[in-house]
């Protein structure tokens, strides 16, 4: 069929529109690209595009580690001008923690990011802190609902493992997913993210070998005909300088306030201090957590003297959970599990009583 000269004109005007629309939207396409190069652009390396920086791995084979005790200012090569990629997070999470950093175009205020962390991450089973870069000073500080300055840099760490267990999957997700939905509606961005399975599995090895030296020693000390009065054993706790606490157990503490071991009641009855005086008790319990407690035989020893001092004022009987009588062989045994458990956790990076053991260790 023949083509008309109208048509022809038509055919000629609709490809020189396409073409021009081509030409408009490459022209936008670059101009939009300038603009956003321009509004991103960071004085420093990209953490998931520059080799060697970004997230320290973790290897799973390592000894976990244990963490410093406070987060304090780190030594810096400073460039005028530049603000600092925070690498250096050794000083806010263990390999027993799982941690992402949060990056921030501009500025954001603590009490922001408090309040959408509160609204994504709740119901997370394990204990979750939150810290912000102080570019000026080079230092990490924790967080809370009081912050109110602004960083450009926050991490969110999570806890893995403690007495009730490992990290649940569901809640690894819930930690996750709630980051980001922080990032999302504060417009930041997760500078790495953790692989879940690796997660997961580091979490599950810690358990396990946190439940092989989960350990905690008893020492009995029995009433012979007559019942221990309560105030004969307040009596005895206070010139010890045990201190009664809410949990209703008397705690022996170190100079640093850290409880060494406990007295409790060996019958169901807490001790309160309102009701001492009419208390009476077939017996007593002193308990050593091994893996909370550092210098463990010592501590042993303490703990053994102060229950065979406590029968022979009560006219009592130390004795084990069998309710057989404690001699020194049986103390000598303990001595050396009780070394045998803390030098193990030593080895792997969880010093009985130390900071990570106390975290690990908690109900």
């Amino acid at each position: 069929m023949a083509i008309s000269e109208l048509q022809m004109s038509l055919i000629g005007a609709g490809i020189a529109a396409v073409v021009g629309v081509v030409v408009y939207n490459k022209w936008q396409e670059g101009r939009h690209r300038r603009q956003a190069e321009k509004a991103f652009r960071s004085e420093h390396p990209d953490v998931l595009l520059e080799p060697g920086i970004g997230e320290p791995s973790i290897d799973d084979d390592e000894a976990f580690g244990e963490p410093v005790g406070s987060v304090g200012a780190r030594a810096v090569s400073e460039t005028s001008g530049r603000r600092n990629l925070p690498l250096d997070t050794d000083q806010l999470a263990s390999p027993a923690d799982c941690m992402v950093r949060i990056e921030c175009i501009e500025p954001l205020s603590a009490s922001r990011l408090w309040a959408s962390q509160a609204n994504h991450l709740q119901g997370i089973s394990k204990p979750l802190q939150w810290f912000g870069f102080d570019d000026e000073r080079n230092q990490w500080l924790r967080l809370d609902r009081h912050s109110a300055s602004a960083y450009h840099w926050f991490a969110a760490v999570m806890q893995l493992v403690d007495r009730s267990g490992p990290i649940a999957a569901a809640d690894l997700d819930r930690f996750l997913n709630g980051v980001h939905r922080v990032c999302d509606e504060l417009m930041s961005v997760p500078a790495s993210m953790p692989v879940r399975v690796e997660t997961l599995t580091r979490a599950a090895e810690l358990d396990a070998f946190c439940a092989s030296v989960d350990v905690q020693i008893g020492l009995n000390v029995v009433a012979g005909e007559e019942a221990f009065p309560g105030t004969k054993l307040r009596a005895f706790a206070e010139a010890q300088g045990w201190i009664l606490r809410e949990d209703g157990a008397y705690h022996a503490e170190d100079a640093d306030g850290n409880c060494v071991f406990t007295m409790t009641n060996l019958e169901p009855a807490v001790f309160v201090a309102s009701e001492l005086k009419d208390l009476q008790t077939r017996g007593i319990t002193l308990l050593l957590d091994v893996p909370r407690t550092p210098l463990g035989p010592q501590t042993f020893d303490r703990m053994l003297a102060s229950a065979r001092k406590m029968a022979e004022s009560l006219r009592g009987e130390v004795v084990d959970d069998n309710r057989t009588a404690f001699g020194e062989s049986q103390a000598q045994l303990v001595r050396s599990q009780i070394e045998q458990f803390q030098q193990r956790m030593a080895e792997s990076g969880i010093p009985a009583g130390g900071e990570l053991a106390r975290r690990l260790f908690s109900a």
